[in-house]
């Protein structure tokens, strides 16, 4: 698990584009705003449970350095005044969420405010993700933002699940997590039978199936052990599977983001 681990941390890592090539690559890199303000979230929560500390440490860090790039580019690429707005307010919410995030040592005492600034966060992300679907009017559009929101749920998941075991808001975070598992697996269903699927795309997805299985059972010994059920190494296997995960879907939405129509 530890190599596919290392394609979650090059996710972060990857050199940024010196600009919006298209809109098509507006909603990928807005959608993985989406993904990375629960990512960040989740390498908190693993910092708290001090597993993975590491890995952790280094998936917070780039996330927020290439969350901070992706903004800039995605506020200067806006095509229209509303879309500027909802990029000047996430960039407010986040220089909020950045403190809580870098601000202390990740604790159980600060991880509820951290999840508020993080959802204010998300919803705005998310908010610009729609509009900049809106703005490309085509269907491969809306499979961009589809695609890339597997990314978010993925992490989102995770994040839940790291949040149920410290302990804070356990009932809710499980909630959460069974609404984006439904969504996640509605959502797979809708990328595979899409008609502008290529098989390459329906290879990638066969690929995040796969971690999908992992992930998912990882998930479910939460479900079934309760909230004091989880040991350190399965809080670590959710981490790990969180990461592979979402390189995969990572790979599915960069290929239909490559689509022309």
């Amino acid at each position: 698990m530890a190599g596919a681990l290392g394609l979650g941390l090059a996710l972060a890592s990857r050199p940024a584009h010196a600009q919006v090539a298209n809109l098509n690559d507006a909603i990928n890199k807005a959608g993985r705003q989406r993904m990375l303000s629960q990512r960040m979230g989740k390498a908190w929560l693993a910092l708290a449970h001090k597993v993975q500390e590491p890995a952790a440490r280094q998936v917070l860090e780039q996330s927020v350095a290439l969350f901070e790039r992706q903004l800039a580019e995605l506020k200067s690429y806006a095509p229209n005044p509303t879309i500027r707005n909802t990029y000047g307010q996430l960039d407010a919410a986040w220089v909020s969420h950045k403190a809580t995030l870098l601000t202390g040592t990740p604790a159980l005492a600060g991880a509820t405010a951290m999840l508020q600034a993080d959802a204010r966060v998300l919803a705005l992300a998310h908010q610009g993700t729609v509009q900049y679907e809106s703005a490309s009017g085509k269907p491969v559009g809306h499979l961009v933002n589809v695609a890339g929101r597997q990314r978010m749920l993925s992490q989102r998941m995770a994040k839940f699940y790291l949040a149920a075991q410290l302990p804070v808001d356990a009932a809710v975070a499980a909630a959460e997590i069974a609404k984006a598992r439904t969504e996640f697996i509605a959502a797979t269903e809708v990328l595979r039978k899409a008609p502008e699927a290529s098989d390459r795309i329906r290879q990638e997805l066969l690929l995040a199936d796969g971690q999908w299985v992992f992930f998912d059972a990882a998930l479910q010994r939460m479900q079934a052990g309760g909230v004091a059920g989880s040991t350190a190494r399965q809080v670590s296997e959710v981490f790990v599977a969180s990461e592979n995960l979402l390189s995969s879907m990572d790979r599915v939405t960069g290929l239909y983001a490559a689509l022309a129509g």
